[in-house]
């Protein structure tokens, strides 16, 4: 059965917000970006469920380029080029921000500091006081004084950011294409995300789980668990099951069970982590090592 509900979809929510009636479903989105094709984990310690080298904005290109889109990008400069370009490119429809610093979205409760998580949104308009936008974790029409949003949009926390006031606007379709043909086009670079390994203590694949696993018998720092549980692993089975979804979809039956397997695995190790079960949840992430590579060798036939 197809997953749905709530979840940190935001770069796909956005971008499928953008691109209106000719947008394929956010589910679809996801497994276009290559997200839900690898684990790695960060420095040897933050686990993320999407290929090592990966990141949204990395996502979202390669999201555009299998749908037939481009779109012109902006970033760089200071807050008072951003504030400018901002109010400028608005004015010609909705421009995809991010990414921002979660924690400094004012307008969520229990905001007010960074805490190095990236968010997506689509600003709507931008005038001299204010910025309207809809926020895809739950938030339409959201409201913030601009310079409120700016410092958010800065993303100075953010680790893969490589310029602050990142944009993306005047989005155009060159190329018409379904979505079956635009995930049959994207598996090629789907291996590719699978074939990369590690490197030094950032590890990925099965080294990344294996590591994981063997931290969680030891006991998790505190930032590690909370990550797990309130983000890492709740987007890693929304991606993988998605990915099975749309395996499926394009008659890759073999890779979409193994994807729905990999999906299950994970999304067990919840509860353990939660209720501090941690021979459970280490277990559940061992049987998973060794998947990626096996789907790796399916999807490469």
């Amino acid at each position: 059965m197809n997953y749905l509900g709530s979840g940190p979809y935001c770069y796909a929510n956005s971008l499928a917000m953008i691109l209106g009636s000719s947008a394929p479903d956010p589910s679809a989105i996801e497994v276009l970006t290559g997200s839900p094709f690898g684990v790695n984990l960060l420095g040897g310690t933050i686990p993320f469920f999407d290929p090592k080298g990966w990141d949204p904005s990395i996502g979202i290109d390669a999201a555009l380029e299998c749908l037939g889109w481009v779109c012109d990008r902006w970033s760089g400069g200071t807050a008072a080029d951003a504030k400018k370009y901002l109010l400028a490119v608005c004015r010609n429809g909705p421009v995809l921000t991010g990414p921002l610093e979660m924690g400094l979205l004012l307008h969520h409760p229990g905001s007010g500091r960074a805490i190095g998580s990236d968010h997506y949104v689509v600003v709507l308009a931008a005038d001299d006081q204010s910025v309207q936008m809809h926020d895809p974790h739950g938030y339409p029409y959201a409201t913030l004084p601009i310079e409120t949003f700016i410092a958010a949009w800065e993303a100075d926390s953010i680790e893969y950011a490589k310029a602050p006031f990142s944009m993306r606007f005047d989005f155009r379709e060159v190329r018409r294409t379904t979505v079956n043909q635009a995930l049959s086009a994207s598996i090629p670079e789907a291996v590719r995300w699978l074939t990369v390994e590690s490197d030094g203590n950032h590890l990925a694949g099965a080294d990344a789980l294996d590591k994981l696993a063997e931290q969680i018998d030891l006991g998790l720092e505190s930032k590690q668990h909370q990550h797990l549980i309130w983000f890492a692993i709740r987007a890693g089975a929304r991606r993988l099951a998605d990915a099975g979804r749309w395996l499926r979809e394009i008659g890759l039956i073999r890779p979409s069970e193994m994807a729905d397997r990999q999906a299950q695995l994970l999304g067990s190790v919840q509860h353990s982590l939660v209720v501090h079960d941690a021979a459970g949840a280490a277990d559940a992430l061992r049987k998973l090592a060794p998947c990626y590579e096996e789907l790796r060798l399916e999807l490469s036939r």
